[in-house]
């Protein structure tokens, strides 16, 4: 216990909110433990926030999470210096098998074309079938995009696998469609625009848009900050409308 608490775990919360972990609990191995991830720059604090993400890694000896750390490092391209970040990223990652998960899903994002996986570790511990792909299906299904557009879709933007359909996919879908009425082949060239809020940034941009007779790329509109998007408007107000031949045309121009 005081060893515990010597490196910031609150041993009585464990014991409440964990006590099937604390029963299988071994001073020499957790000690061993520390040790071992101390070796790898990990702190007592990064310890104890991966504890409290996932308190399972009290119970894992050395033997169970080295060939994690080997799998990143050797198959993932994780560089050494980068191991802290994406565990503390990702605590999880320390609970996967590598064999039964984080080897298929690393295999799973490759074939899709992701090939910077170590950009997007946090997806590893993912399951291909019950993560990966009913998103896939869904933006198959429900959103009417063919397989290819759909593949390029998330090996442009991988982070549409962390979306909830229901919460995310299926309101913000629906506004582009209903309200925004714009072409699908936007969202096929800027999947980014499931990432920003539909309350804060994508509904008041719209609307400003629409007040102002101003039709803007979805990632100059959504992208840019308060103060330049305001001054995009303005100068699209105050200007003489440019040709249609013009590179300046899609400013103005409320097709």
């Amino acid at each position: 216990m005081l060893y515990l608490e010597s490196i910031g775990i609150d041993f009585f919360s464990v014991i409440d909110d964990y006590p099937l972990i604390i029963s299988s609990l071994s001073l020499d191995e957790i000690k061993s433990t520390v040790d071992y991830m101390r070796s790898l720059g990990f702190s007592s604090l990064d310890f104890r926030r991966i504890c409290g993400m996932c308190p399972e890694v009290l119970t894992y000896t050395i033997s169970d999470i080295s060939p994690v750390f080997s799998f990143l490092l050797r198959e993932a391209n994780v560089k050494g210096s980068d191991l802290r970040r994406v565990i503390n990223r990702r605590p999880r990652l320390l609970a996967c098998s590598v064999e039964e998960r984080l080897r298929p899903t690393l295999y799973f994002l490759q074939s899709l074309g992701i090939t910077e996986v170590h950009n997007h570790t946090s997806l590893l511990s993912c399951s291909v079938e019950d993560k990966f792909m009913p998103r896939i299906d869904y933006i198959m299904r429900k959103m009417g995009f063919g397989y290819r557009d759909t593949v390029s879709m998330v090996r442009r933007f991988p982070q549409l696998f962390c979306y909830s359909m229901k919460n995310n996919f299926e309101p913000k879908f629906d506004y582009f469609v209903v309200e925004m009425r714009r072409d699908l082949k936007e969202l096929k060239e800027f999947p980014q625009y499931f990432s920003f809020s539909l309350e804060n940034r994508i509904k008041p941009r719209h609307l400003s848009c629409v007040s102002k007779g101003v039709y803007l790329p979805l990632p100059v509109m959504l992208k840019t900050s308060e103060t330049l998007f305001r001054h995009r408007l303005e100068v699209c107000c105050s200007s003489s409308p440019p040709l249609a031949t013009s590179p300046l045309w899609w400013c103005t121009s409320t097709h």
